[in-house]
């Protein structure tokens, strides 16, 4: 049953008397984490940010309640984001060499001459049938957290790689998996259907079933919608987890991404049905997908209160990406008024919606304004968990709890959005201003997308949240004659003033040189640290048409006597 509005006020009072101290229990041990990624949330695609639209009051509860972060950065798309939350790592930096230089797995005959099977993960995402991931020489946020005595769990989207079963979640820390490996599913048949990302794939109909119970398939949930369907399992992790451990469920949604081109946006009818005053379809049932997800988090918070585990819990919530917009991988997400959408390095591709809800944040109900980036997640949460974050070495993230908790500054004071070589775009974000270079999709993704079917009848759902604040809201100013043109990326570099500028009207970088070549200097000392793409392509023998009609891990690392050609030959 979903938590309706009265259910988040009820829940939300029930917090706040411990946030004033009135409870006499005690937190004695590491508190739960639970870490909850919506996939291509938009900036105003919840009411916390101001969305007239689209009422989010369970997480407009949380949110209000624990610290809306409202200078938080992720990743422009979501593979490098989910490997940034994993290690601590900026994607630049996932290298397969192991600290002292040595290859933790000999892959040179398991892989094409002239290519390493993974190293960075800066440009693109994993696609079903291609073999690369997040190194495996990575340790990554489960296996931190098991020696602190942590169960790990994951439900939903895992897309860091499945093309070994090394790659795989309960091979890299995570006691149990229930959800899909690839990037994208059908909300209720759960298959992934890429017949028409590539020509070679297109003829051979790569199309499967990408639902899994551990390493198993689920053939039994044909017709449950999957936000449903992720919710309702982790309330049963949460229901039958021993509560003398801690617990860490990781939870990315495979809300409100697009699904399979026939059918890319679903949701359930009586979702559809509470926005008729959304008159755009696509818009609508977007905004019937994020209900869907709202009301999941609502569950999952509740089914927290009931073991009596809410008042020890860190819920992070946040999306791994700016929001596709504008029909941008057929989706109706919405970034306004920030400038761009996903897989671009404008403000509407990388700065991410996000809060962090729990009693033990000593200042709650305020949002912070310090810089924070998806990076700092895991040594955040390690620290957390009782471990010392000083002692976790090459991260590029930091540990941000006393800035979270306490307010106290952000130790940083940059963020590098990407640096992409094989697209020669390049972001990065120092103290209040920012350096753009390069253009993704020939700039014809580089505008200010107004969501469809704009109205101001706010839902009267809204009005139940209580808040201590306004929504946190983006105001741009007036936007000049030439915002569109003053900015030519893929010929110069552009400079803006995010503090004051935050949707990039106005390009300062031809009179600040000084600072022009002050943050060139920046983007090429990170450049000079990346590791190389090691994107692969298409391999056949990862069609599920081999392996009875499910994404399947389909190589075989321990086995030395297969040899390149006959791993790679053509299949006909």
């Amino acid at each position: 049953m979903a938590v309706d509005s009265k259910g988040a006020l009820l829940l939300l009072l029930i917090t706040a008397v411990l946030y004033d101290g009135s409870s006499s229990s005690k937190a004695t041990q590491p508190p739960h984490i639970i870490l909850i990624v919506a996939d291509d949330l938009g900036w105003n695609d919840v009411s916390f940010h101001g969305s007239d639209q689209i009422p989010t009051p369970n997480l407009d509860s949380l949110a209000y309640s624990g610290v809306i972060l409202g200078n938080y950065y992720v990743s422009p798309i979501c593979t490098p984001t989910r490997s940034a939350i994993m290690t601590g790592r900026h994607p630049i930096h996932t290298d397969i060499m192991s600290p002292g230089g040595m290859m933790l797995v000999d892959f040179t005959l398991r892989f094409p001459p002239n290519a390493l099977p993974c190293v960075g993960l800066q440009h693109g995402v994993i696609s079903g049938a291609t073999p690369f991931g997040l190194p495996l020489n990575e340790t990554i946020l489960p296996q931190y957290l098991k020696p602190l005595g942590y169960a790990t769990h994951i439900v939903g989207k895992w897309h860091l790689g499945h093309h070994a079963w090394e790659f795989t979640p309960t091979y890299r820390g995570f006691d149990s998996y229930y959800g899909y490996l690839t990037g994208k599913d059908n909300y209720y048949d759960h298959t992934d259907d890429e017949s028409n990302s590539k020509e070679e794939v297109r003829i051979l109909g790569y199309k499967g079933l990408d639902l899994r119970n551990g390493t198993e398939p689920v053939w039994t949930e044909n017709g449950t919608y999957s936000t449903e369907l992720f919710a309702t399992e982790a309330e049963r992790i949460i229901a039958s987890h021993d509560t003398s451990k801690p617990l860490f469920l990781y939870l990315p949604h495979q809300a409100v991404h697009s699904g399979n081109p026939d059918n890319p946006l679903q949701a359930p009818q009586k979702y559809i049905d509470k926005f008729p005053h959304i008159q755009h379809p696509g818009r609508r049932t977007f905004a019937a997908m994020v209900s869907a997800l709202d009301d999941a988090v609502g569950n999952v918070t509740k089914a927290l209160s009931a073991r009596g585990m809410l008042e020890n819990s860190v819920i992070i919530f946040t999306t791994d990406n700016g929001g596709p917009a504008a029909g941008f991988d057929m989706n109706y997400a919405s970034n306004w008024p920030l400038r761009g959408v996903k897989n671009t390095l404008w403000e509407g591709g990388v700065h991410g919606t996000g809060f962090v809800h729990s009693p033990l944040i000593k200042q709650p109900k305020r949002t912070t304004h310090e810089l924070l980036h998806v990076c700092d997640l895991l040594p955040t949460i390690y620290t957390l968990a009782g471990g010392d974050s000083t002692e976790l070495k090459n991260l590029d993230g930091t540990n941000v709890w006393e800035t979270i908790s306490r307010g106290v500054e952000s130790p940083r004071v940059e963020v590098l959005h990407n640096i992409d070589p094989k697209r020669k775009t390049a972001a990065l974000r120092y103290s209040d201003y920012k350096i753009i270079l390069g253009e993704a999709y020939k700039g014809a993704w580089d505008g200010w997308y107004p969501p469809e079917g704009v109205t101001t009848n706010r839902s009267k759902e809204t009005n139940h949240v209580p808040r201590w604040s306004g929504p946190l809201k983006i105001k741009c100013g007036e936007k000049p004659a030439n915002a569109s043109t003053n900015c030519k990326p893929r010929d110069n570099p552009c400079v803006f003033n995010i503090k004051e500028d935050p949707c990039e009207f106005n390009n300062i970088a031809d009179w600040n040189q000084p600072l022009l070549t002050f943050l060139m200097g920046r983007l090429e000392a990170y450049s000079a640290t990346a590791v190389p793409i090691r994107n692969q392509p298409t391999d056949p023998r990862g069609n599920p048409k081999y392996h009875g009609g499910v994404w399947s891990p389909w190589i075989n690392l321990t086995d030395t006597s297969v040899s390149t050609n006959e791993l790679f030959g053509s299949l006909q």
